[in-house]
């Protein structure tokens, strides 16, 4: 390791701790010695100078917080001693700021990936049928149809807990009491080794939720344009929908939601209504027979070249700690320089995780409207906590503390890393989709499933998630990239961990080599080459955004 230490921006009065620090240590960076009266471990961050009683704190250029007690130069900053504070922001205040400096890609533009070309021209990376309910009553049948198609099709995934589970039952039934406490499992080389039968479909989702009726209007509105925008995702080759029958989110609903955002639209959508039907025995042989003869159309589709102006990456953090603004989120910043260089389009979104740097990003909006847009957006889901008894400033997780990331606006200001430094091109509200190419705001909250869900609505075929402390969040369309932040949790979690950006870290590589390395990544798996971890766990995880506060 080149340096202990590390300042993210030279206007910044706070010092990360690259690695554990001992109490009384000296450390030198920039011809500065400190002496730490305390140890600190790393990711935690000191101060270089004394602060006294409401001096600000600033952390990647940015204000982070504000001193509640006096800090002596060289103490850590803690809960107790800081508490969060945030530079305002307006579009009244807006400096255009859209020179961009574009990224040499000269060594990419003619490169390309493998994916199923669509007749409206999106390009998808990978190939699924969308099985949905429009009401939560159909649960209990989408999962009887996930059992039926999964384990016959090869896309179910083997239980490996299950014959553990066997494997103790006979124990403890023959009175092998030794036998028992001496048991243990052997985990299989092989996670998902199933022979599909339609080769050239990626898998077949179903999706459930708590949703559909009994709530609020508005809600049932949302999931419709929520599924509508799921339908029109490029990885979607078609969709079976079901159906009760008198709840409030109708099939009328869904369609015009999908036409709201593509008028063109002509995947086949397969429609089937409980109470139309009579019995579910009825409706799910229909259904199953139907989707069947479609999925059979659907695996004549094969994967063809691509430019690379057809990715199209969302960009998360999640489990975030104090490596996450300084290792993969920026890593992920100059990817989607690159990718938006290229002609595609990238995602970032988790608007409570942006506080602190919305000015920056009014900035960078290339037109008043979307900065106007971004700031109403922000300013409507700050009031809406604020109504409830909830601010963004309790958006850290115990985990994120644990780990050095003590205010929202020092987590936002490392987050805010992952969306780089190009113009940005649109906002979207929650279940808006992408229509130009370059980087979108899309607004959705920061917790994991519920921003990985807004994504690939707002039109991501790939996500590209960081984590410092380790989840093993997926999406059911849209594969997830898990992007570890130290080599630590690279080593302890391979089985979720896909990307490891420790080496930054450790000064062995730079930014720029580590997110070439990771466009080289993301190429490879758009053409088909292998699966995500979260793929191969069967992480499916999906949420509808329901009306109320989630920070």
């Amino acid at each position: 390791m080149k340096n202990k230490i590390l300042k993210v921006h030279p206007s910044d009065n706070l010092i990360v701790a690259l690695q554990a620090l001992e109490q009384f240590e000296e450390v030198v960076l920039d011809g500065e010695k400190y002496t730490l009266p305390n140890a600190i471990e790393a990711k935690h961050k000191f101060v270089i100078q004394n602060l006294n009683i409401g001096d600000t704190v600033t952390m990647y250029g940015v204000r982070v917080g504000k001193a509640i007690q006096k800090i002596k130069r060289g103490e850590q900053i803690t809960t107790f001693n800081l508490k969060h504070e945030s530079e305002e922001f307006s579009v009244k205040n807006r400096i255009p700021n859209t020179d961009w400096q574009i990224p040499n890609v000269s060594k990419w533009q003619d490169r390309t990936f493998l994916g199923y070309h669509r007749s409206d021209g999106q390009v998808g990376i990978a190939n699924y049928w969308l099985v949905i309910p429009l009401v939560f009553c159909e649960n209990r049948n989408i999962l009887k149809l996930k059992e039926a198609f999964d384990k016959t099709l090869g896309y179910a995934f083997p239980d490996v807990y299950l014959k553990q589970v066997q494997d103790l039952v006979k124990l403890e039934q023959s009175g092998d009491f030794e036998a028992f406490d001496n048991y243990r499992p052997t985990q299989p080389s092989v996670v998902n080794d199933n022979q599909r039968i339609f080769p050239n479909i990626d898998g077949i989702k179903f999706l459930t939720h708590e949703m559909g009726c009994g709530g609020a209007n508005s809600d049932s509105e949302r999931l419709a344009a929520l599924f509508a925008a799921y339908a029109n995702n490029a990885n979607v080759a078609g969709i079976t929908v079901l159906s009760l029958g008198c709840q409030k989110t109708q099939l009328s609903d869904l369609m015009d939601a999908i036409k709201v955002r593509n008028p063109s639209f002509d995947k086949t959508l397969l429609y089937y209504d409980q109470q139309t039907f009579g019995t579910e025995f009825e409706m799910l042989s229909a259904a199953i027979k139907e989707t069947f003869k479609e999925l059979s159309e659907v695996n004549k589709l094969t994967r063809k070249p691509a430019p690379l102006s057809q990715l199209n990456i969302g960009l998360k953090c999640g489990g975030s700690d104090g490596f996450s603004g300084i290792s993969a989120n920026p890593v992920l910043g100059h990817l989607s320089d690159l990718v938006v260089a290229l002609g595609g389009r990238t995602y970032l979104a988790e608007f409570p995780e942006l506080c602190g740097v919305e000015q920056e990003l009014i900035n960078r909006c290339v037109t008043d409207e979307k900065a106007q847009k971004f700031e109403t957006l922000m300013r409507n889901y700050a009031d809406l906590a604020k109504s409830l008894g909830e601010s963004f400033d309790m958006n850290p997780s115990f985990g994120n503390i644990k780990d050095g990331l003590i205010t929202d606006a020092i987590k936002s200001a490392g987050a805010a890393k992952k969306g780089g430094t190009a113009p940005i091109v649109d906002v979207l509200d929650y279940t808006e989709i992408a229509k130009i190419a370059g980087l979108h705001l899309v607004c959705t909250p920061g917790n994991d499933v519920l921003a990985t869900t807004g994504k690939a609505a707002a039109g991501a075929t790939i996500i590209l998630f960081t984590t410092g402390l380790g989840t093993p969040t997926g999406n059911p369309i849209c594969p997830v990239v898990k992007v570890s932040t130290n080599t630590k949790l690279a080593n302890k979690m391979p089985d979720i961990i896909d990307f490891d950006c420790g080496a930054i870290i450790e000064g062995e590589k730079t930014i720029k080599q580590t997110a070439e390395e990771l466009l080289e990544y993301c190429i490879d798996l758009a053409s088909g080459k292998f699966q995500t971890k979260a793929q191969i766990l069967g992480q499916d995880d999906f949420i509808p955004w329901q009306k109320g506060i989630n920070l």
